[in-house]
């Protein structure tokens, strides 16, 4: 089963001037499951993850809304505010769902780089735990050391970088990307999408991202990486069907299977 482990939804009404601004015009509009099923028809793509892109709990009922009355929607991946003191009550009340597998702060759009490494977070990990969920990391370079002391402080948590903390390929930035991922990778309950490169890219032309998407397979290894399209953002930068078919050139076809919907299906429990 071949399976787009992040994609996202949302309606612009229910958007309230947050993300994406009217200048990013090609994803300026709502987008629902209707506008989805012809690409994934199209890629043989047979279900999808829904990822949470506004920090509401509303946005992660409204995911969950859709998942119940569409059979390709597999799972979600929703949002909380995991510092708060009721953390532990709105993540058991939103698992109520089966569809809810996981949650994801949005790391990137935090100040301080060092949120995620805070004991302010264990009453919400712990609850995460109890209702096996898994924590979707969408990160930037500067966010990857305390993400590292976040997932080796919390072994027992499954761990996933989105979009492969997002490397500067425009600009050619690579060591330092590099060697923070190695350290993150040596750790058995982190895995790594291999999703919103082509965003990243710039003008560079696609071959530019050979070596960050073979980096991601040589230090996480075949059964930790999991093919996402980041659509409709992916439609910023290319399109649906180019970039599975870029992806798909690139992986080995012997690992296929695992990337591109063996290892989804097992880490969010599908």
């Amino acid at each position: 089963m071949t399976i787009d482990a992040h994609q996202h939804f949302w309606l612009m009404k229910d958007r309230k001037g947050g993300w994406p601004p009217p200048e990013l015009a090609a994803i300026y509009r709502d987008f629902l499951p209707a506008d989805l099923a012809p690409e994934i028809k199209a890629a043989g793509v047979e279900g999808t993850v829904l990822v949470q892109s506004d920090p509401s709990v509303e946005d992660t009922r409204f995911m969950l809304g859709l998942a119940e009355t569409n059979e390709t929607i597999l799972g979600v991946v929703g949002w909380v505010e995991m510092k708060a003191e009721d953390a532990p009550a709105v993540i058991a009340d939103l698992a109520k769902s089966p569809k809810l597998k996981g949650l994801r702060p949005m790391l990137q759009g935090i100040a301080d780089p060092d949120w995620i490494d805070d004991p302010a977070l264990e009453p919400a990990v712990e609850a995460m735990m109890a209702h096996h969920l898994v924590f979707d990391a969408l990160v930037l370079e500067p966010h990857l050391s305390a993400l590292h002391a976040f997932a080796r402080r919390h072994p027992g948590l499954p761990v996933v970088i989105d979009h492969g903390a997002k490397p500067r390929i425009a600009s050619g930035h690579y060591r330092d990307w590099r060697h923070a991922m190695l350290r993150l990778a040596e750790l058995d309950n982190v895995c790594c999408k291999l999703s919103g490169l082509l965003t990243e890219a710039g003008d560079q032309k696609p071959e530019a991202l050979r070596p960050y998407i073979e980096t991601i397979l040589d230090l996480f290894g075949v059964d930790r990486v999991i093919w996402g399209s980041d659509w409709p953002v992916v439609n910023l930068a290319g399109s649906y069907a180019g970039w599975i078919e870029q992806c798909r050139e690139i992986v080995p076809k012997l690992d296929h299977e695992a990337v591109f919907g063996g290892n989804a299906r097992r880490f969010y429990r599908l």
